[in-house]
């Protein structure tokens, strides 16, 4: 595995969202209510929209364009429920979170 930086653990809070760009790939980092931080692709699996200009309420991640929903503890499509987000292994080493990117392909969905 190949861990890389993401961000400080300050800069990610519980029932927030953050985006950031590892070795080429968009990963959006969530931290669900009373769950643990979680990375996904950032992109809409739908049509290429950034999930970060969406919304998340704590448990779900709303894409802004068509409203699709995905749950923030699995990354399971919600609305509709036949698609899913690529997951990224996570890891909290002192005050810093890592990600690892290789080897994980984005998602893409029906349209």
């Amino acid at each position: 595995m190949s861990f890389e930086k993401a961000c400080a653990l300050d800069d990610l809070w519980e029932g927030d969202m953050l985006e950031v760009e590892i070795n080429g790939h968009v990963v959006l980092l969530v931290w669900p209510q009373g769950g643990e931080v979680r990375a996904y692709q950032g992109i809409c699996p739908h049509q290429d929209i950034p999930l970060s200009e969406g919304k998340f309420d704590g448990r779900v991640v709303t894409c802004r364009a068509h409203l699709w929903t995905f749950d923030a503890n699995t990354g399971e499509g919600l609305n509709p429920g036949d698609c899913r987000l690529a997951q990224y292994p996570v890891k909290t080493e002192g005050d810093d979170l890592y990600v690892d990117v290789e080897g994980v392909s984005p998602l893409f969905a029906h349209s």
